[in-house]
């Protein structure tokens, strides 16, 4: 048996150092949106100012509220296409056009956000669609499927298919086997592509710019739009809540697909 090898000093030091890079920003940002002062590099006490300002601010509530309802509903359709899609190249290597199908599918991987935000602008404006709520959705929608994709077929692809053909042997349809074994198995990776699609929708400026329209502006492009005319503490107590959110939405989706990866691992072999 191999011994565990101890971090030596290097290690540890590249480590705090890494760790350091990329959690103290977000450690000083949360400390100064409890600043008393105006000033964003001056500290004046500890305070709730600026989240009073923020609870007051209708056009922020407006935004937030908007990036909130675009991010969990393109999250939620990119979820349901992208599993399917995963399913698709997992399970049916040989049907005929694949390969064009696993490359248009990956394509917003690779392609740079102004090029898909502009594309999809010229659609909209083809269809004469008034840009607004539906717009963005469907604009992240695009953008996150394709991740939603990556992470539920690379459990697909390690899953052990003798649990569903069990499934099948013992009566199931094709469609129950799969709603009742292996999706509590994917789980974990179903809800983690749901995460990862609603973090990536909520932090999109660059395609939100595009496709957005009067009166639905999204929390990103609200806050750019105040940062150009200098950063005030209010910001900092926004961008402190938005940490919270992620936060628990990451626990809430971790505890529930444990729990539902459970369930399938307790009743597939049954």
């Amino acid at each position: 048996m191999l011994k565990p090898t101890r971090l030596s000093r290097f290690n540890i030091v590249a480590l705090s150092l890494g760790v350091a890079f990329l959690y103290l920003p977000i450690l000083i940002l949360v400390i100064y949106s409890f600043n008393a002062s105006r000033l964003v590099t001056v500290w004046g006490g500890w305070s709730l100012r600026w989240y009073r300002e923020f609870f007051n601010d209708r056009a922020m509530i407006d935004a937030a509220w908007m990036s909130l309802r675009v991010a969990a509903s393109s999250a939620s359709i990119a979820t349901v296409l992208g599993t399917l899609a995963a399913i698709a190249l997992s399970r049916g290597q040989g049907f005929r056009g694949r390969t064009l199908f696993s490359g248009m599918l990956y394509a917003p991987l690779v392609m740079p956000e102004v090029i898909t935000g502009l594309s999809l602008l010229l659609l909209f404006v083809a269809l004469n669609a008034e840009r607004g709520f539906w717009t963005v959705t469907i604009a992240h929608t695009t953008l996150t499927m394709c991740f939603v994709a990556v992470v539920v077929q690379s459990r697909l692809v390690v899953l052990d298919k003798s649990f569903e053909e069990a499934a099948m042997d013992l009566g199931c349809d094709p469609f129950r086997a799969f709603v009742l074994v292996t999706l509590p198995l994917i789980a974990p990776a179903v809800a983690a592509g749901w995460m990862l699609a609603f973090t990536l929708s909520l932090d999109d400026l660059v395609i939100a710019s595009f496709t957005t329209g009067p009166g639905s502006a999204t929390l990103p492009i609200r806050i750019y739009s105040e940062v150009r005319l200098g950063v005030k503490p209010e910001i900092n107590a926004i961008c402190t809540l938005v940490i919270g959110l992620i936060a628990v939405v990451i626990v809430v989706a971790s505890l529930a697909s444990k729990l539902s990866s459970q369930r399938g691992e307790s009743a597939a072999p049954l």
